[in-house]
């Protein structure tokens, strides 16, 4: 039997909590937070949507997130998921890597690949004139994500940035026409 550490889980870090901060005043009937992790991002939520879901591949990861948020689905991004929301977040993997070691931080080739996939597995869920939001990193070749939800169709901007020591932090949102 495998146990649970501190450690099986995204703990929440800077990126999560300048997203939390964006996220704050954000207002909705229904919002989807996927890659859960810790359940930061999904309880932020849920003081003003009516319905916040979370998803996460990492059922270690669920089960933290279950302590904060009842609607909790164990699923590759959202891809189990056929409802549609106003808001779709997520805090993206977004490290540059060769082979995927953790999939709670490695983006693969150029830090885009699994947000890509990510991307693309949401945006069928996001409602005519919903918006998408993700957090990335300089680290990572964002231009490519904005060239992608650009060409799936959505108005996009760089709404918030966050100079670390090592890396600078950046807030995408897709706003779906």
């Amino acid at each position: 039997m495998q146990k649970e550490s501190q450690n099986d889980y995204y703990v929440p870090a800077e990126d999560s909590f300048f997203l939390a901060d964006f996220l704050e005043n954000k207002q909705g009937r229904s919002a989807l937070d996927i890659g859960t992790g810790s359940g930061i991002i999904a309880k932020t939520l849920s003081k003003n949507f009516s319905l916040v879901v979370a998803t996460d591949i990492n059922i270690f990861a669920l089960k933290k997130a279950h302590e904060v948020i009842d609607n909790c689905i164990c699923c590759n991004a959202a891809d189990a998921l056929r409802s549609s929301f106003d808001l779709i977040v997520c805090n993206l993997p977004y490290l540059p890597s060769d082979e995927l070691r953790d999939i709670a931080v490695d983006g693969l080739h150029d830090g885009v690949d699994i947000p890509s996939m990510i991307i693309k597995s949401a945006i069928p869920r996001i409602m005519p004139g919903g918006k998408l939001i993700f957090l990335t990193s300089s680290l990572a070749d964002y231009d490519i994500l904005i060239q992608l939800c650009k060409s799936l169709g959505f108005d996009v901007s760089i709404a918030a940035k966050k100079k670390l020591f090592y890396e600078e932090l950046v807030i995408v949102e897709c706003t779906k026409n």
